[in-house]
């Protein structure tokens, strides 16, 4: 009963420190970790299957490591070629109905009778010193995902068909876990992406200007805001309807894509109907501004499109000191409106125009003009430029 108690306790655990996990790595350990602890293991291991390549990639070494063995290994993989169980047992004994069951391995070959696959594993046993471990399938959507492996050194107890048993509990545990996570991804995912074009939206260029700004302050990182809308969208929509205007869209979204991974750790992003923007942290402004200008020339050559007004803000030029998103936005768009009221088949730079500063503190008025910047009036900026 205590024994009971015990495991039941470790599941619980399990479950709330995977819950409690911010990010896949953080998971993958937690799972590990938690799966080791409630086994009495001194190593443990979460491996997926990539079935595409055929082969078994380790996402996770938790615990008791051996020399060489890194705690996220970028690139520790297994062929199932090595591993049969991984295409044979793990899938074929419950493709007809069946439950996947762990089973164990010793460095003197297998404790569980009816497995005859344990040459590689028990090499590695012996090779990292360690005296058994208890591998069991993690399936996911109905499908073999990957394995739970933990370990004990040698010395320790072997582990039991009980201990097998509780692993395969554990195993549907992070399954579990998983299908949560994704579940989870995915509605992060749609809460930061576009529909239309897969980028990301405002909602995420806002936290990541916070997030940007904030380095700048601790470290002096340029930040850089693209704005740009794209010209000629209404006329495509009245003339060939929504779906063409669609496509355009989606066509110039990929071309921000493409520029956008010329600067590296760039966010290219839809702002909403014809506006998009690009954000990036550390490449100098120089760098920024080319790019700006190879998007506006293949913005140029998209059919039915008539190119894109882009304003550049980076806080590598002379713009005076930049507080918040908010102040850099409103360099970016006043930027943008002067190159889309100049006709400017260029990228307009703030600090680098003479009028974009001024446009920036007392945007349009009229009601026909661009809106005033996101609808922040001068007066609630609390950021004013002023000129030497």
């Amino acid at each position: 009963m205590m024994a009971e108690d015990r495991r039941l306790r470790a599941v619980v655990a399990l479950a709330q420190a995977m819950a409690s996990a911010h990010t896949p790595r953080e998971f993958w350990r937690a799972a590990a970790l938690g799966a080791c602890d409630a086994l009495s293991g001194s190593f443990a291991a979460l491996s997926v299957w990539e079935r595409e390549l055929g082969r078994l990639k380790v996402l996770v070494n938790a615990g008791e490591r051996a020399p060489g063995e890194d705690e996220f290994p970028e690139s520790e993989t297994y062929p199932v070629n090595r591993f049969p169980e991984i295409t044979e047992f793990l899938h074929e004994r419950w493709a007809g109905g069946g439950e996947p069951d762990a089973w164990v391995e010793t460095v003197d070959g297998p404790a569980t009778p009816g497995h005859g696959y344990c040459h590689q594993r028990v090499a590695a046993l012996r090779r990292r010193r360690r005296g058994c471990c208890v591998v069991a399938p993690i399936v996911l959507h109905g499908r073999a995902w990957g394995e739970l492996y933990v370990a004990r050194p040698i010395g320790s107890p072997v582990f039991d068909r009980d201990d097998a048993d509780f692993a395969t509990v554990l195993a549907s545990v992070v399954a579990a876990g998983i299908a949560q996570s994704e579940r989870l991804e995915e509605v992060r995912r749609l809460a930061f992406t576009d529909p239309l074009t897969g980028l990301a939206n405002r909602r995420a260029v806002d936290i990541r200007l916070d997030e940007a700004l904030e380095r700048q302050r601790q470290d002096g990182s340029v930040v850089s805001l693209v704005v740009c809308d794209l010209n000629g969208l209404k006329r495509v929509n009245d003339t060939h309807g929504h779906a063409v205007g669609d496509r355009l869209l989606e066509r110039f979204g990929s071309v921000l894509s493409l520029c956008g991974a010329m600067l590296p750790g760039t966010l290219a992003a839809r702002l909403g109907g014809d506006e998009f923007c690009l954000v990036t942290v550390g490449p100098a402004a120089d760098d920024v501004v080319r790019v700006a200008d190879e998007l506006c020339v293949r913005a140029g050559e998209l059919e039915l499109g008539e190119g894109v007004a882009c304003g550049v803000a980076s806080t590598g030029d002379p713009i005076g000191q930049v507080r918040s998103a908010r102040r850099l936005f409103r360099l970016a768009d006043a930027a943008q409106y002067r190159a889309k009221a100049a006709h400017s088949p260029k990228p307009v730079v703030a600090g680098r125009d003479g009028t974009v500063l001024r446009l920036a503190d007392a945007p349009p008025r009229a009601q026909h003009e661009r809106r005033s910047f996101r609808g922040v009036r001068p007066e609630d900026d609390q950021e004013p430029w002023s000129e030497p």
